[in-house]
C-alpha cells in the first residue's frame, strides 16, 4: 500500500490567460499524473479544484475542503503543479509550508519548482523563499495593471461589469456595450410612467406582480441570463417588491449614462469590496441607448425628495404632496379629510400650529386650490405658448453673435485691468522698501487693488457665465418650452403635470397663492432675449 494518500491540487486565476494551455486545468492535471506514476508511494485519493480563485486569498472553496481532509487525517500529501498554484502571497504560503502542512505530518509536493518538502530541509531552502516572494510580486504587478486596465475602459465608456443591469444586455458586438432589452426595457419605462403619473413604489410592484410580469431576478434566471448569486438570489418565487422599484428609479444608466467604481476592494490582497464616494465614481454620458429620457429622470429624483406620503388606505400620492408649503412658516401642508353627511370634504393646512411659532390658520379647500391652480397653470402656459411664437419670428443667430462679441471683449478689458492692477499690487512692496511709500501708503494701496482685482475676477466670471449661456444651442436654450406646450389642450390636473411644471405653491392666505413654475430661469433668459431684440431694433 502506498505511503502517502495524496490530493491533487488545481487552481486556475481569472487573471490567468485562458487561450494559454500552460496553466490550464487539464494541464496541471496530467503534469501531476504523469508525476504520480513515477513515485510508487504515492496515490491519488482525491481532486480539488479552484477555478477563478486569486492565489493572494486561501478563503477558496475547494482548498478549504482539501484543508478539511488534512485536519480529519484522509489525506497526508498534497501535490501542486508549482508553489503559485497554492499561493502567490509570501507570508500566508511561507505559513503553511513551515507550520500547518509539517504540523499534520503532510508532504508538500510542488513539480516544477522542484519542491519536495519529504527531502531534507526543502521547506527551509532559500529558493523557496525566493519564489514565494516572486510570486506574490507578480500577483502585484497583476493587480495594478488589471485595476489600470480597467480605469482606462470604464472612462473610455466601456461596460466592464457581470452581469448588466434590468433592462440591459450586453450588445452582441461588444461584450463591453450595452443595448436595451426588448421586454425588460419596456417594462422599466412602464415604471417610470407610473411614477410619474402618481403611483408609489408599492404600488407599481403590486401592479406588476398583478400582471405576472417577472422580476428582475426571475426574468433573468427564466432567460437563461447571468445574475448574481448572492442575497436573495436563490429563492424560488422572486416577485417584485418596492426596494426593486426604487432600485431602478435611482439607477442614472437608463438615462444613456453610464455609472461605474461604485465599489471596490481598497488592496490587492483585501478582497473585502467597500463603497466608494459618489465623487468617486466614473460616469460617461451618452455611452449607450437611453431607455428615460434624461428630463422623466430627473424629474422622478425630484419626486423622491417630495414628501409623498399617501393614506394607509391608498397607494396613490396627493395630487399636491410635497409641493405645497405654509407661506408663513415654510413647512408642507398637510392634507385632512372631514366627513359630514356623507359626504367627504378635503382641505390643506399648516400642521406646524401656533404653539410651534406659525400663525398661519388658513384651512384651503383641495377644490378651490385644484381649481386655483389649473387657472394659473392654464394661463402661464399661454405665456408660454405665446413666448414660442416671438422668439421664433427673431433673429436670434445675429443677436447671439452680437452678444457674444459684446461679452468677449468685456472680458477682454476686465482681464486685461486685473492683470494691470496685479502688476501694481506687486511693485507696492519695493516702491515702500524704497521710501517711495509709507507703510501706511503700502497698506491701503494694497488693500485697494487687491478689491479691485477681486471685484473684476468677479465680473468676469458673470460675463463668462452670460457668454456660456449664449453660446449653448437655440434648441438645447429653448427645449425646456415643449415641456409646457405638451399640455396646452390642459383641462384637468394631474399628478404628471403637478410635478413636471410647478416647482412649489406657497399658500399665503385664503386668497393669495404664490405659485413657482419649473423653468423661471429659462423663462426670464427668453424674455431677456426678446428685451434685447426690441432694443437692437429700435437702435
Amino acid at each position: 500500500m502506498p505511503k502517502y494518500q495524496a490530493a491533487e491540487y488545481i487552481r486556475l486565476s481569472y487573471t490567468d490567460d485562458r487561450m494559454s494551455e500552460s496553466d490550464s486545468v487539464s494541464n496541471q492535471r496530467k503534469l501531476i499524473e504523469n508525476f504520480v506514476l513515477q513515485n510508487a508511494d504515492i496515490e491519488v485519493i482525491e481532486e480539488k479544484i479552484d477555478d477563478g480563485y486569486s492565489g493572494i486569498i486561501f478563503d477558496r472553496p475547494a482548498f478549504k475542503e482539501m484543508m478539511q481532509d488534512v485536519t480529519d487525517g484522509k489525506i497526508n500529501c498534497v501535490i501542486v503543479k508549482d508553489l503559485s498554484r497554492l499561493g502567490r502571497e509570501y507570508i500566508e504560503t511561507g505559513r503553511y509550508l513551515r507550520r500547518i502542512f509539517p504540523a499534520y505530518g503532510v508532504r508538500f509536493i510542488a513539480i516544477n519548482d522542484n519542491i519536495d518538502t519529504a527531502r531534507e530541509n526543502c521547506g527551509d531552502d532559500l529558493a523557496v523563499s525566493v519564489k514565494n516572494i516572486m510570486n506574490e510580486a507578480y500577483c502585484r504587478d497583476i493587480s495594478i495593471k488589471t485595476r489600470s486596465s480597467l480605469d482606462v475602459k470604464r472612462r473610455n465608456g466601456d461596460f466592464v461589469g457581470a452581469f448588466p443591469i434590468y433592462g440591459y444586455l450586453k450588445s452582441s458586438e461588444s461584450k463591453n456595450k450595452l443595448e436595451p432589452d426588448p421586454y425588460a426595457s419596456r417594462v422599466v419605462r412602464d415604471i417610470f410612467r407610473m411614477r410619474l403619473e402618481g403611483s408609489s413604489a408599492s404600488r407599481i410592484a403590486a401592479e406588476l406582480n398583478r400582471l405576472c410580469v417577472l422580476s428582475p431576478l426571475a426574468y433573468k434566471k427564466n432567460n437563461g441570463l447571468p445574475y448574481a448569486k448572492r442575497g436573495y438570489a436563490d429563492k424560488e418565487n422572486c416577485k417584485w417588491s418596492a426596494t426593486t422599484v426604487i432600485r431602478i428609479l435611482q439607477d442614472e444608466t437608463y438615462t444613456g449614462t453610464l455609472v461605474q467604481g461604485k465599489q471596490g476592494t481598497p488592496h490587492y490582497k483585501i478582497k473585502t469590496v467597500e463603497q466608494h464616494p459618489s465623487s468617486d465614481w466614473i460616469r460617461v454620458p451618452g455611452a449607450h441607448e437611453a431607455i428615460i429620457p434624461q428630463h422623466d429622470f430627473e424629474l422622478v429624483q425630484r419626486i423622491r425628495h417630495l414628501d409623498t406620503r399617501t393614506a394607509p388606505a391608498q397607494d396613490t400620492v396627493y395630487l399636491f404632496s410635497g409641493v405645497i408649503v405654509c407661506g408663513c412658516c415654510g413647512a408642507r401642508m398637510t392634507r385632512k379629510t372631514n366627513r359630514a353627511g356623507g359626504k367627504e370634504y378635503h382641505y390643506y393646512y399648516c400642521p406646524t400650529g401656533k404653539k410651534h411659532g406659525c400663525d398661519h390658520s388658513v384651512m384651503l379647500k383641495e377644490n378651490d386650490l385644484t381649481a386655483c391652480v389649473r387657472d394659473a397653470l392654464k394661463s402661464y402656459i399661454d405665456n408660454v405658448v405665446s413666448l414660442e411664437a416671438l422668439l421664433s419670428g427673431i433673429d436670434q443667430q445675429r443677436i447671439n453673435q452680437e452678444l457674444t462679441q459684446e461679452y468677449t471683449d468685456q472680458i477682454t478689458a476686465n482681464e486685461r485691468r486685473s492683470g494691470q492692477y496685479q502688476e501694481f499690487k506687486s511693485r507696492l512692496y519695493e516702491n515702500m522698501v524704497q521710501g517711495i511709500l509709507t507703510k501706511e501708503e503700502f497698506v491701503t494701496m494694497k488693500g485697494n487693488y487687491s478689491a479691485e482685482i477681486e471685484r473684476l475676477k468677479a465680473a468676469v466670471s458673470d460675463l463668462k457665465a452670460k457668454l456660456e449661456d449664449v453660446m449653448e444651442n437655440r434648441s438645447e436654450r429653448n427645449r425646456w418650452i415643449s415641456h409646457f406646450t405638451q399640455f396646452a389642450t390642459l383641462q384637468e390636473l394631474d399628478r404628471k403635470v403637478v410635478v413636471q411644471l410647478i416647482q412649489s405653491i406657497r399658500v399665503m392666505s385664503k386668497n393669495e397663492l404664490r405659485i413657482t413654475f419649473n423653468y423661471a430661469d429659462e423663462y426670464q433668459k427668453a424674455l431677456a432675449l426678446l428685451t434685447s431684440a426690441e432694443q437692437r431694433k429700435a437702435g
